[in-house]
């Protein structure tokens, strides 16, 4: 596969792959961590910082490159193509239907509606998830609305210094596809097991050497 020194080269990687985790997928050179430049991993500085250009593309890469990001790939953080993202939706939707009326799921997803975009701990407040203990059960339903295709990162949020300068590690700004691209995007004439073969497909063909259960832990 292709390597890539900046964003703009990593955008066009996963235009042209459909599906790219962030970090390990369980498949050998598969995600963006391998397909980036050793200059662009992360590094610990002298002064005990730290740089990481991958991680500081993802924000631009999503508003600019108009890529779909979220926990998609077993729980782990990944990008889609617009392309792919109909055939992903119509699969996953299927595969991980939301719990019945008056869910906590669907209360997450409400309160989300509600306000448009929130960041995690917001929704999380506003979600009534203070309690002790609350923010690890908290971020179990919202990796598994974004398994679902019903939660997505619309950017990144970081706080700034005294100086205005931005640190830390960001925070996932959150919605719903539908309010961030709109309803045409999840339009697919195929059934979920068509779209599910296309998809596992497309993947086997960009890593021949992968086994059926590789792809399978990773899409499922």
């Amino acid at each position: 596969m292709k390597q890539a020194y900046n964003s703009a080269q990593l955008i066009e990687i996963v235009e042209e792959l459909g599906f790219l985790p962030l970090l390990d997928s369980g498949i050998r050179g598969y995600s963006a961590e391998d397909l980036v430049t050793a200059d662009c991993r992360y590094v610990i500085l002298p002064d005990g910082g730290w740089d990481w250009p991958l991680w500081k593309w993802k924000g631009e890469m999503i508003t600019e490159g108009h890529l779909v990001y979220g926990k998609f790939f077993a729980g782990k953080a990944g990008f889609i193509s617009k392309k792919w993202w109909a055939d992903f939706c119509n699969y996953r939707r299927s595969a991980h239907p939301i719990a019945v009326e008056g869910s906590i799921e669907e209360a997450i997803l409400f309160t989300l509606a509600e306000n448009g975009s929130m960041i995690t701990r917001e929704l999380r407040a506003a979600s009534g998830f203070n309690g002790p203990k609350m923010r690890s059960r908290f971020d179990g339903y919202v990796t598994k609305l974004q398994m679902a295709t019903r939660i997505v990162t619309e950017d990144f949020v970081y706080p700034v210094d005294k100086h205005n300068h931005e640190y830390g590690w960001g925070w996932s700004l959150l919605t719903t596809p539908e309010q961030l691209y709109g309803r045409e995007h999840f339009k697919c004439d195929r059934t979920p097991e068509e779209s599910f073969d296309r998809i596992f497909t497309q993947i086997r063909n960009i890593c021949p050497k992968t086994t059926d259960k590789q792809i399978m832990k990773m899409i499922k």
